[in-house]
């Protein structure tokens, strides 16, 4: 009679996940370093790479065990250039790396951006720097709550009045309660940004808040910030206590990016196909992670070369800015893409049209919906969510915490 054995089969990609699965059957210390990065496998594409040089990467790759797939094309010698997949593990990786740093044809150079790339994405945001404020976001994620100044919100918790603009208190005190209910950052927004929403002047703009901010800096132990496309409100925010600018069009205001480095604030760099008003007219992506990932790393790049400091930049894929539901739901399902970056991702989901397009509801009635769409970015690498129900939040994410041994 043959032995039975218990079988597992493990759920998992985590490394800390598969490192403690080593220490449960008391592997050496030494063997966990060393077998670790063999245990995940890794894909990773580059883009207009020559043939001989996705040639030989493709053979250096099978040599280690791995692959690299190229468009037919490349092989036969009908085309000049083709993207290449990279299949392997991090183990796999490394040994290229060594293979490929005195090799010509760009080779040493695209070995360096690699383990950059590697790097960043197995990496966690750290500390993020914004004026006097410094937000470990390496610790948990970060909650953003969200203060909309607008008469015509999408999603109906519009504070502005008139009556608020002469007599801002109000809306502090609001905020006050926000706060307490756990917002890390708010996010002051003036005008609407909801598809086919109307623009404002600056000054009407800056009359919605620039009061409340002066007002809220005074009080308020987290740092705010604005949610602004334009570089007069932002300028005038940051010298009224702000110190952190939400910038929705994704530095298309090159002057955006020279306000921030002046006032040694923090800048969220969006991505936003098309305007508020245009967006959502039939948006169409040819590779969808992989243009909104160029455009946020030419952005990021723009921003550090006005003098923003590295640790102060944080990106946002733009959910509902010019994405249909599928957009948004793929986004969410490969957000740790954007890892690659080095930057902290921010997103929000919250209350927005597409969840209401899954549940059928209006967006007094997204709670749920929202709740479990940010615990799922947060789990695909979000370090900060932008969000309306800041207590229902704060408290799923302490449950996943719980799950997750964050």
């Amino acid at each position: 009679m043959s032995a039975r054995f218990q079988m597992q089969v493990i759920q998992t990609r985590r490394p800390q996940e598969i490192a403690e699965l080593m220490r449960q059957i008391k592997v050496d210390p030494y063997g966990i370093k060393i077998m670790l990065p063999k245990a995940t496998a890794c894909l990773l594409r580059i883009n207009s790479v020559s043939n001989i040089t996705a040639n030989i990467l493709k053979q250096e790759m099978l040599s280690l065990g791995g692959d690299v797939a190229v468009a037919r094309g490349a092989l036969t010698g009908r085309t000049k250039k083709t993207d290449c997949l990279l299949i392997g593990n991090p183990a796999q990786f490394i040994r290229l790396d060594e293979k490929l740093k005195r090799q010509p044809f760009g080779l040493s150079e695209i070995a360096k951006q690699i383990r950059l790339a590697l790097a960043n994405y197995r990496g966690k945001a750290s500390l993020l720097k914004a004026g006097r404020f410094r937000l470990n976001l390496g610790l948990r994620p970060h909650v953003m709550g969200i203060l909309n100044l607008t008469p015509d919100s999408f999603s109906g918790d519009g504070f502005y009045r008139s009556s608020f603009v002469l007599h801002p208190s109000s809306i502090v005190d609001s905020v006050q309660g926000m706060i307490e209910e756990g917002a890390d950052i708010i996010d002051i927004g003036g005008e609407s940004t909801r598809p086919g929403a109307k623009r404002i002047s600056v000054k009407e703009e800056i009359a919605r808040t620039i009061p409340v901010i002066k007002k809220l800096a005074k009080r308020a132990k987290v740092p705010i910030s604005i949610d602004t496309y334009k570089p007069e409100v932002a300028k005038q925010a940051l010298e009224s206590g702000a110190s952190i600018i939400n910038d929705i069009s994704g530095l298309r205001n090159p002057r955006m990016a020279k306000i921030t480095a002046s006032h040694k604030a923090a800048l969220v760099i969006m991505h936003m196909k098309g305007t508020p008003g245009t967006m959502q007219r039939n948006p169409v992506y040819a590779d969808l992670i992989g243009e909104i990932t160029n455009f946020l790393g030419r952005a990021v790049r723009r921003a550090e070369a006005a003098g923003v400091n590295s640790d102060s930049i944080m990106i946002d894929p733009g959910i509902g800015f010019g994405k249909t539901l599928e957009h948004n739901l793929e986004i969410i399902r490969r957000l740790r893409e954007f890892k690659v970056l080095g930057k902290p991702v921010l997103i929000g989901v919250s209350r927005k049209s597409f969840l209401g397009r899954i549940i059928n509801s209006e967006p007094g009635g997204r709670i749920n919906a929202t709740l479990a769409a940010s615990l799922l970015a947060v789990e695909n690498g979000a370090d900060i969510v932008r969000v309306h129900d800041l207590r229902q939040v704060k408290e799923a994410l302490k449950v996943q915490a719980a799950i997750a041994k964050r």
